[in-house]
């Protein structure tokens, strides 16, 4: 389940798996926010925010707890099949990596906000894996929805990767690439706010214990 001696190479397009048409399981209602889990109507005035963090247990909890976010999800994105399931991603064979779909109010949090409290909260540097999690799987991701988030998402991978070099740490492995090259895939029900239904369950949480620069 924690993905130990996971692959950690990229497959191929051509190599991945064949996946299927739709999704083959439906999704409620977040436990925790009561909002949509499935929210590809956005409400008016929000935008969506999509990171791939290391295992999407934890990382979804982070971020449900944050003021101004509306409702998270998990499931899989940067990979090939579609419609993947999370054997499937598990095996490195979809090019996927673990996500979390954040649709927040920019008013109440910011981008920024959002793309600081990732680098804080996992390691950008460790390539594919996340502490002892290894895989293709777990690699650290940011996918930007409009030329607004990646221009932020850059200009803070610089600053957060110039706070880590200062302190002689490694460098930034972190994907940025558009959320329109490579959609998000739900994952199954039983992964949703999994933490909330199993609150003694696993976080993984490797980071490099370096807090983003205030002055950024």
């Amino acid at each position: 389940m924690f993905g130990l001696g996971g692959k950690t190479e990229m497959v191929t397009e051509e190599r991945a798996l064949g996946g299927r048409e739709s999704r083959p399981w439906s999704l409620g209602t977040h436990v925790v926010l009561r909002t949509p889990v499935v929210s590809d109507d956005v409400p008016e005035g929000h935008e969506v925010a999509v990171f791939g963090l290391g295992c999407f247990w934890g990382a979804e909890e982070i971020y449900w707890q944050m003021p101004g976010v509306w409702s998270t999800s998990v499931g899989y994105a940067g990979g090939y099949t579609p419609h993947p399931t999370y054997d499937e991603v598990c095996s490195g064979r979809t090019g996927h990596t673990e996500a979390v779909r954040i649709v927040f109010d920019p008013e109440v949090v910011s981008y920024a906000a959002l793309v600081k409290k990732f680098f804080e909260v996992h390691d950008p540097t460790q390539g594919m894996r996340q502490g002892n999690d290894v895989g293709t799987q777990y690699r650290s991701a940011i996918y930007w929805s409009t030329p607004e988030q990646e221009q932020t998402a850059r200009e803070l991978t610089k600053v957060y990767g110039d706070e880590l070099a200062r302190r002689r740490l490694g460098a930034i492995t972190t994907e940025i690439r558009p959320a329109s090259e490579t959609p998000y895939f739900y994952a199954e029900d039983v992964h949703q706010q999994y933490l909330a239904k199993n609150p003694f369950g696993y976080r993984c949480h490797a980071n490099t214990g370096v807090a983003f620069p205030e002055t950024a």
